[in-house]
């Protein structure tokens, strides 16, 4: 360096660059420990690989789990599960004790009740006819999943149904339509070829009258619907 005859391998704008990278890593790590985390939430769980945007509710006793992403303006309930390789949101909301297994996407427009369970790579989409090369965020259509549904694993919601109150979807069915309160829907598309209890187990009728021989639930089937009669365990 004395002699000039020899140029450095870095310079002071070099190490400049190196320092500007090194304060926006400590800074996004910062954000992601921390934002939208109420600071009373001891409770909540964030695996160290996952990132929780700004403006983010989670409640007390969730866990999120590796690699996974929360989007901003997301609400997460109390005591949910979300797995590994999540993507939730931006502002999807998420009812309490629900269940969002690995390789899930839940995107804006879509709401779960609680005590939803949702599938290993189970899919919503929130556009009915989409084009890569025409922007439509201002079409999305909402998709309600009402308390206690079952998504089986490599099921397909289409944007804009409605699923009942315990329904249940068998794995790899598409669902293009409403389902009723407690059906069993399977196929492609998504047929109804039954009725569950509450408990998740299949209802067998004696003149549209059914007693769930897991639970004790009894059931009274009109037309297209199922009505609670008898609940034996109280939730």
């Amino acid at each position: 360096m004395r002699e000039g005859e020899k140029k450095t391998l870095t310079d002071g704008h070099e190490g400049l660059r190196v320092l500007k990278i090194l304060a926006a890593a400590e800074k996004s790590i910062a954000l992601t420990a921390s934002a939208g985390i109420p600071s009373n939430s001891s409770e909540v769980f964030i695996h160290e690989t996952a990132c929780v945007d700004e403006g983010v509710s989670i409640g007390n006793g969730t866990k999120v789990w590796h690699f996974s992403h929360i989007l901003k303006g997301s609400s997460i309930g109390q005591r949910c599960v979300i797995g590994q390789n999540v993507v939730i949101g931006p502002e999807v909301e998420i009812g309490n004790r629900c269940k969002v297994q690995n390789n899930v996407s839940l995107y804006k427009g879509i709401r779960l009740e609680d005590e939803i369970f949702c599938g290993p790579s189970c899919v919503f989409t929130n556009v009915y006819n989409p084009r890569a090369f025409i922007e439509r965020k201002h079409e999305f259509l909402p998709t309600l999943v009402k308390r206690g549904a079952t998504i089986g694993a490599n099921a397909t919601i289409i944007c804009g149904v409605t699923i009942g109150r315990y329904a249940m979807i068998g794995a790899g069915a598409v669902v293009k339509k409403d389902v009723p309160d407690y059906a069993v829907v399977t196929g492609v598309p998504a047929k109804q070829i039954g009725w569950a209890c509450q408990c998740g187990v299949t209802l067998k009728f004696v003149h549209d009258l059914a007693n769930c021989s897991y639970c004790g639930n009894q059931y009274k089937r009109e037309a297209n619907s199922l009505t609670i009669i008898r609940e034996e365990n109280d939730r």
